[in-house]
This record gives C-alpha cells, structure tokens and sequence, in this order.
C-alpha cells in the first residue's frame, strides 16, 4: 500500500510539473486587425501599460488621438477590453503576445474578428515607394454609383509614405485616420472603440476611386479629386424650423423618469442649447466633451445645455446606463434626456422633433435665446481632427454665445 502511495505522489507530481503555466500579457506595443472582409484587415496600434496596483492600461492609437482604456479584465486565458464611454469591448483569449477574439456591439448584434500581437510593426506594410502625395483638399462623393450620394471633404497629409488626415461629411467627421501610400494605393484606418473604418483607394493622376469598410457589416465605394476650392455647405443652413412652426420644444424623461420640457423654470429667460445626440457616436462624444470643456472655463447662470439622446439600446434600462456611463466618464453636468430608445434611425427621431425639415446628423445642436426664439441650429460637429475647421467653429461658437447672452 505504502509503494503505491508513492507512486500515485510521484504521478501526482509529474503531473503538476507538466501543466502549462498561464502566461501573463507582455507590456509594450501590440499591433492588432480586425477582419473587415475576407481579404481585408483593418490594422491599429496599442500600447499595454500596467500600474503599480497590477492594473492593466492600454492606449489605442490613431494619428494625433489617444484613447485612454482602463478597464481591461482577465480570467484564466480569458480577456475582456471595454472601450472608454461606448458599448462595445473585445473579448476573447491569450497568451502573453497574442490576443484573438471579436469586436462587439450586442445592441446592434455586430461582431468583427480581432487579432493582435505583441510587438510594434507598421500599421500597413509598405512594398513599393509611394507614386503619389495626396496632401492637400480632396472633393469626394460617397455611394456615388447609389441613388443617395453624398459628398465629403478629403482634408490630407503625407509625408514620406505615412498619411494623415480626414473625410468631412455635411454631418461630422471620420475622425482621426491613418494610413500610407503603397505605390499607387491609398489605405487608411481608424479604430475609436465604437467605429471600424478603413479605406482603401486607387490614385491615378489627380484622383482616387476607393471603397469604404465600416466594420465587417457595411461598404461603399467612393470617388474623389484634387480640388483645393472645394467646400462643403454651410452646417448653419442644413436644418431649420419647417413652415408652420414658430419654436422649438420637446419633452422626453431624465434619469428618474420625470418629464423635462423646455417650458421647466431650469429654461427660462435662458440661452439655451439643445444637443441632440447619441452615446454610441464618436462625433457626439467630441462635441460633448467640448461642451463639457466650454461649461467648466466660462461658467454663467444664463446658459443651459440639455442633451437629447437617439439610443440604439434594446431597453431603457440599457440606454440609460449608456447615458450614466457618457455622466461619468467625461463629466457631463448637464441634463441627458432619453429621447428613443431601440434605434438610432434618424426617420423616427425626426418624427419625436417634427419642427425640424430632417434630423441629418448626430449631432446637432439647437440655439435658443431668452425669448425661446430659434437663432440657429448647427447641423453636425467639425471635431478636433479637422484641424482649422476645428479652430473656426470654436470661434463662431464663441461669438454666437456672447451675442445670445449680451441681449
């Protein structure tokens, strides 16, 4: 009985010994893809960090942005990554240099593949010298070959292969993209932790022909040429007051379910500004953290900002966590009412405001003075990754305000 004793020990042992031992993640710089087609992967950059209370930090980087993420849980050789304000996260397994997984959005029941490994690369391989420098302005037309185009401002900078720069659209921007030219083709990519586009074109002379890939769910194609005159319309005239209509209100619930209107005492003899938005958008999300910033450096008693939020939550229950996260994480003071819940279609949010000719663009934001007259309404947000159409919104935004509030 004592030998066999000894030798279940001995097996027991041996046994141990030869279990793998999980590996932790290595800190330092990864490069990940995410699968937008069959053919195509979209590539972003990260750094993972660990703080002295062993908690893990990682940024995600695109251009001139930085995304700060802070809630990085691992379980066995399970890992879950949830982006700062948005709903979606990754989720999947590791070793200690690779990560694979998906990109989820459970509302929207959209999952796209993720790869990543440890060590830094260039974010797309360059195999022939660039043939082109496609600096400069860009006249682009969207879903051209459709019945519904649309245009959009190219705005570019290369230097060597590397590229930089955006698409304005009449409703925002694609936010900071990054990318290179590899002989005659332009690729470029950004992931923001809510949206994964990556374009892809062909340059010939003084044009590109390309196709769009908003995640693994969506594509258009797009053509554009050089034309440094090009502008796009003016965000002031885009949405107005429909004939027949005076004013402007609402009345949808806070927080707590009560009722807010722009009738409440929180409006009156106010300037008042009415953001209607979404959580899950990234152009909302830099809108609202110039509000935020606005608010916080040039406080006055005779100005109120209300959020109305378009959200594309299955429930109330989920939509309002969305909106407490966006309180939290960026420091929003001011009201965020729940608007529609469900879809972010902005049809049925035009029938919740149907003063407006059309709800473009999330976002949009209502300019209403003491009198709650209508001065202008803001169709879109020009974020800070358009660079001097940035700087010439923030100073028109200024000027509108000092106007509305010294009468």
């Amino acid at each position: 009985m004592k030998k066999i004793g000894l030798v279940f020990l001995g097996a027991l042992l041996g046994f141990s010994c030869s279990s793998p031992v999980q590996k932790e993640l290595l800190v330092g710089s990864w490069h990940a893809e995410m699968q937008v087609s069959d053919a195509l992967r979209l590539p972003f950059d990260m750094v993972l960090s660990k703080t002295t209370d062993g908690q893990f930090l990682m940024q995600i980087k695109n251009a001139e942005e930085v995304i700060e993420v802070d809630e990085i849980t691992t379980k066995g050789d399970s890992i879950v990554i949830k982006m700062p304000v948005f709903e979606g996260y990754i989720s999947g397994t590791f070793t200690d240099s690779t990560i694979v997984g998906s990109f989820n959005k459970e509302s929207l029941e959209r999952y796209v593949p993720v790869v990543a490994k440890y060590g830094k690369r260039p974010r797309f391989s360059v195999k022939t010298p660039p043939a082109f420098d496609v600096s400069g302005i860009w006249e682009t037309e969207f879903d051209f070959d459709t019945e519904q185009p649309y245009p959009a401002k190219g705005i570019f900078s290369q230097t060597g292969d590397k590229v930089t720069g955006t698409y304005r659209t009449k409703t925002g921007d694609y936010r900071y993209l990054e990318g290179v030219v590899d002989g005659d083709s332009l690729k470029l990519s950004t992931f923001d932790g809510a949206h994964v586009f990556l374009f892809v074109a062909k340059l010939k002379d003084s044009t590109m022909v390309g196709k769009f890939y908003s995640g693994n769910h969506y594509t258009e194609n797009f053509v554009a040429r050089r034309n440094p005159d090009f502008e796009l319309p003016d965000a002031n005239t885009l949405t107005y007051l429909k004939e027949g209509y005076n004013s402007f209100d609402f009345s949808f619930p806070d927080e707590n379910g009560n009722p807010v209107s722009l009738s409440d005492p929180m409006f009156t003899n106010k300037v008042v500004l009415v953001q209607v938005m979404g959580t899950w958008c990234p152009n909302c999300l830099d809108e609202t953290r110039f509000y935020v910033d606005y608010l916080k450096n040039h406080p006055n008693t005779y100005l109120q900002v209300v959020a109305l939020a378009f959200e594309y939550a299955k429930t109330e229950e989920k939509a309002f966590e969305g909106i407490q996260r966006l309180r939290e994480r960026v420091g929003v003071e001011y009201p965020i009412l729940l608007a529609q819940v469900g879809t972010s279609s902005k049809t049925k949010a035009n029938e919740k405001l149907p003063m407006l000719n059309h709800v473009l663009s999330y976002p949009t934001t209502i300019y209403i003075d003491k009198k709650g007259e209508v001065r202008k309404i803001h169709t879109g947000f020009n974020g800070p990754a358009t660079g001097e159409k940035h700087e010439a919104f923030k100073k028109d935004f200024e000027a509108t305000l000092q106007q509305l509030l010294g009468e």
